[in-house]
């Protein structure tokens, strides 16, 4: 008995096996033939600027297109900055900058939808940054006298930032 039963259910899932088969052939056909319009000697009209970005993947609709809009403020107000004398620059905001910009215009090109938008700001934002970091080395090196000083200077200025901010984090901790 037990032979016969486990045979009739070896043969029952071998049918539905080649059912499940059929039915993804079915469907993987169907979604290739699949047309956009309901008659394929028919082209769909048309469409005028504001209707593509309407229903693009990266369209005015969607977060794709209005976060870098609102980017283009960072954008802007790290290039005002351009105006201001190279000792009031912050150099960790502007390496922040530049990080943040080449890092995420790089970003912008791995995910789906590209966002070629977004990877404009982005670069935009790079460059930036490193205008503004060479604007600060420059400016110490002609205070300096030489550029490996210079250097030298900007690295012991970001380890005092880190470090005080070190201690007041722990000094918050403490309390």
């Amino acid at each position: 008995m037990s032979g016969r039963a486990g045979l009739r259910f070896s043969q029952q899932t071998a049918r539905q096996t080649q059912f499940q088969l059929r039915s993804q052939f079915r469907q993987t056909f169907q979604r290739r033939t699949q047309g956009t319009a309901t008659n394929p000697a028919v082209e769909a009209p048309p469409q005028s600027l504001l209707q593509r970005l309407w229903t693009s993947e990266v369209g005015i609709k969607t977060v794709h297109f209005w976060a870098p809009v609102m980017k283009w403020g960072v954008v802007l107000a790290g290039a005002s900055d351009f105006l201001r004398p190279a000792d009031k620059l912050s150099l960790t905001q502007n390496l922040a900058l530049m990080a943040t910009g080449s890092i995420w215009t790089r970003w912008c090109f791995v995910i789906r939808p590209k966002n070629m938008l977004l990877a404009a700001v982005n670069f935009c934002l790079a460059i930036v940054g490193t205008i503004q970091v060479s604007r600060i080395f420059m400016h110490n090196a002609a205070q300096t006298g030489s550029k490996e000083e210079a250097a030298k200077d900007m690295a012991r200025d970001m380890k005092s930032q880190v470090v005080s901010l070190e201690h007041k984090t722990e000094k918050e901790l403490k309390q």
